[in-house]
């Protein structure tokens, strides 16, 4: 089966996923989202975890073969990256939001090194924005970004567009188009609401209900 699917299906079984159009959820935005998704609740559910683990572990041998080092987006994208970099065997680090304000005051966390070709993890892509600051903090450390691997994307055009501006190659294990396959076929959504959800898709930031 759609590896996209699969993944569909496990977050909405275990409720990362969840829709609701009637009553829309509220984004730290502000924006209304019929969807909210919380796959922190993965690390909850070992088989969901390993399958998760593995996915992003092949993408990177097949997409990323020459990889030396795997970044975690702070903070959701830290335990799938220390997961991934372990199975694989490779060095990891990860980024904040923003540099510490004691201490040594470090944005990157871990050892890297200049030159190094670097994959980063995020756990979720939404706008892109906070994804591209944790590219731009690994360039500005001499680092090279050769990729991001995500576990779920909205495919929002905002973000497709930010990181082909970026030239960042994104690759998701799943995204919004499977799920709506799959929240149709599981009877979770109808017929009838799936232009709705294809609106919000195109202008999340003025979608209303």
């Amino acid at each position: 089966m759609d590896k996209s699917i699969t993944l569909a299906e496990k977050l909405l079984q275990i409720k990362a996923l969840q829709i609701n159009i009637e009553k829309p959820y509220t984004w730290a935005s502000g924006w209304n989202s019929p969807i909210y998704c919380d796959n922190r609740k993965i690390l909850s559910y070992p088989f969901v975890r390993d399958y998760v683990k593995s996915e992003l572990a092949n993408m990177i041998l097949e997409e990323f073969e020459d990889a030396e080092v795997i970044a975690g987006v702070a903070t959701a994208g830290i335990p799938h990256g220390v997961l991934v970099a372990d199975l694989i065997k490779l060095p990891f680090v990860y980024v904040r939001d923003k540099a510490k304000g004691h201490g040594l005051g470090n944005q990157i966390e871990g050892v890297i090194k200049e030159g190094q070709k670097v994959v980063v993890i995020e756990d979720l892509v939404s706008t892109g924005k906070s994804s591209l600051k944790a590219v731009d903090a690994l360039k500005e450390a001499g680092a090279e970004v050769i990729g991001m691997c995500s576990l779920f994307t909205y495919e929002f055009p905002q973000s497709r567009e930010a990181l082909e501006k970026a030239n960042v190659n994104l690759k998701s294990i799943s995204h919004y188009s499977a799920l709506l396959e799959v929240a149709l076929k599981q009877g979770i959504i109808k017929e009838n609401q799936v232009e709705e959800l294809h609106k919000w898709r195109e202008n999340p930031e003025n979608w209303k209900r």
